[in-house]
């Protein structure tokens, strides 16, 4: 067998108490009860016609997304994981990941999650300002937020993140930092730091905000990093921070162009087979549709002329050198296939080279849509 890449799940709950307006994931607000067993015998079937494209591998990591999956019963959680272990092999020390609202999170029901196997919890704070949340539609407050995390902190799991927005609408830059001083403070071990960007298709994107300007977002980045950095965290990707030995793991291998099954209404899948070919799949996005037992969407191979994007479209968000061997490890395609994009790259300043890796340099972070059209296909 050759050697393919590691393999991650992921495993999407679609639903949320109500939708953010910000929000354009496959997320549904509730209308009555979750149901709760129900869902999790469609996930675990929607897994069993996947496991012919795993190849038997072990799953390193998992990570549980929404919508808000904390609204998943504990009980359903359990049956969850015991049926993932049933039916494959999971490395004995799987990162598993489940995202968490503040205002779901309860002491007894998280402990019953560690129970079923979830060892790092991420938790949606996006800002402490009460009038930032209900400006982005949360159904939280900054109190519940801070005792989530040290909810989180106490069960003595094996990391915690904060998810945490800036530029937010009519957002100062003392309002940001403040925002990221108060989550310091928490001492996550992982934090996401991330822009508020405004989406087609949702409520933002029917009637805009004012946002901050470029200028105001640049300062707002500055700043914020340095006060991150002088916290001991380090960037490691374009959002995510984290203290030594606390990446997330499960991203990584996004970045790193791994591999990741995807269960559940509108989870996206990559498997690359024995042979060589790259799997992509889609589930029915809607769960009365994917209820019904329909799971799979779409599937397609990708096309050896769009494997080069893919692969940098991933690899150049994380800010650690690309080893060379892993383009073909990861694509299946000889390094010969992009030499004069690359060469492009180095000469315009982008990249720099070494016997071993590629590494982004600054200005490539700053210029990375151009970066990356260079390995674009050709229509």
């Amino acid at each position: 067998m050759p050697d393919l890449p590691p393999l991650s799940l992921y495993i999407h709950i679609p639903w949320c108490v109500q939708k953010c307006p910000y929000c354009d994931f496959n997320s549904h607000a509730l209308k009555g009860e979750v149901p709760h067993i129900e869902y999790v015998q469609h996930l675990l079937n929607d897994l069993e016609q996947d496991l012919p494209l795993t190849s038997g591998r072990e799953v390193r990591t998992i990570f549980i997304g929404g919508g808000t999956p904390s609204l998943l019963s504990s009980n359903a959680m359990q049956m969850l994981m015991d049926g993932v272990r049933a039916r494959l092999p999971l490395a004995p020390d799987a990162e598993i990941t489940m995202e968490a609202n503040p205002g779901t999170v309860e002491a007894d029901r998280f402990s019953g999650y560690q129970q079923a196997g979830i060892n790092r919890i991420s938790i949606g704070v996006q800002s402490f300002s009460p009038q930032k949340l209900e400006r982005l539609g949360r159904i939280h407050g900054p109190e519940e937020a801070k005792r989530a995390a040290h909810l989180a902190a106490g069960l003595g799991l094996r990391s915690f993140n904060l998810d945490l927005m800036h530029g937010l609408p009519d957002q100062s830059l003392e309002e940001a930092l403040d925002d990221l001083r108060q989550a310091i403070a928490l001492n996550p071990p992982h934090l996401s730091w991330y822009q508020l960007t405004i989406e087609p298709n949702t409520l933002f994107g029917s009637r805009p905000p004012v946002l901050p300007d470029d200028d105001a977002l640049w300062d707002i980045f500055e700043q914020g990093h340095q006060l991150l950095t002088a916290a001991g965290y380090q960037q490691y990707e374009t959002s995510a921070y984290a203290k030594p030995g606390y990446r997330c793991e499960h991203n990584l291998n996004y970045w790193r162009f791994g591999d990741y099954l995807g269960i559940g209404c509108g989870a996206h899948g990559k498997l690359t087979q024995p042979d060589g070919r790259i799997v992509r799949t889609v589930k029915t996005r809607h769960p009365r549709g994917f209820m019904k037992g329909n799971y799979l969407d779409k599937q397609h191979d990708v096309a050896d002329a769009d494997k080069p994007f893919e692969f940098f479209m991933n690899r150049f968000r994380l800010l650690e050198a690309a080893p060379r061997a892993d383009f073909r490890r990861y694509t299946g395609l000889d390094e010969a296939v992009i030499r004069p994009q690359i060469d492009a790259a180095i000469a315009a300043g982008y990249v720099l080279e070494t016997e071993q890796h590629w590494q982004i340099t600054e200005k490539g972070k700053l210029f990375l849509n151009s970066l990356l059209e260079l390995f674009l296909a050709e229509e």
